[in-house]
């Protein structure tokens, strides 16, 4: 389960704090860094904020996008000091994400999204992920430090997976296989091209899209409830088609 959950931070600004959230992994049994375009690494300040945790740098994968880190991830949880108005599931406690998260971790890899240290992640970076997560905090000064944020969450989850490993076997036997990030992806393109055909989209500022797509991330379909959600479109067009046909013919 813990060799399911990666760890993505995006644009880093300082090396060490690189190494401190490997420290912080590691200590919590978590293996799997992805940073997004990172404004320095490898670099020795990271290596020595690191400590004991060097074997996370070297196997840790640099990519260019958010999208490369998570493609094939089933869940992805962005974390923002900061409530957004954007129509994602939310969770506002750590150990409840902790829980779902590890429970999905027997589906596929799962990731936690942290962003830069000024500014966190931005609207459209959270809108790639499945879910949101707050951490509580003093409201008069709510902002954890990067590796801090990290580590509150990896505590969460081991503690999470050591609770449940009695029903890990269980789970796994019975739980249904969910699509990958990428997977969704595929699917709210083609339903974006139908509702475009069918003319349902006719109103652009209406943010139906992002409404439709948190609306998805929270009933988190299967893999085949997702294929036969995708059939549904493809009958929709193919009869669109059909009746464009049919105008063409009587004009």
């Amino acid at each position: 389960m813990l060799s399911n959950i990666r760890i993505v931070l995006i644009q880093t600004f300082h090396p060490g704090n690189i190494g401190s959230v490997a420290r912080a992994m590691k200590t919590m049994g978590l293996q799997q860094l992805v940073l997004v375009n990172p404004r320095c690494f490898p670099d020795e300040e990271a290596t020595r904020l690191a400590a004991g945790a060097t074997d996370i740098l070297d196997d840790a994968r640099v990519v260019v996008t958010l999208d490369e880190a998570i493609a094939d991830c089933v869940q992805v949880v962005g974390a923002s000091a900061r409530i957004r108005s954007l129509p994602l599931p939310h969770y506002e406690e750590a150990d409840v994400m902790a829980r779902e998260l590890i429970e999905n971790t027997t589906q596929g890899p799962v990731a936690i999204v942290f962003g830069r240290e000024r500014f966190g992640l931005t609207n459209d970076e959270l809108k790639s992920c499945s879910h949101q997560l707050t951490l509580p905090a003093n409201p008069e000064y709510p902002v954890l430090n990067l590796s801090q944020a990290v580590q509150v969450c990896t505590h969460e989850l081991f503690t999470a997976w050591r609770r449940s490993q009695g029903n890990a076997v269980t789970k796994q036997a019975n739980a249904p296989i969910l699509p990958t990030q990428e997977q969704m992806a595929h699917f709210h393109a083609h339903l974006q091209e139908t509702l475009e055909a069918v003319g349902f989209l006719n109103q652009p500022h209406a943010q139906t899209l992002e409404k439709l797509r948190a609306f998805f991330q929270r009933a988190q379909p299967t893999r085949k409830e997702l294929s036969l959600l995708r059939g549904v479109l493809k009958a929709l067009s193919q009869r669109e088609h059909q009746n464009d046909g049919r105008k063409n013919n009587i004009e």
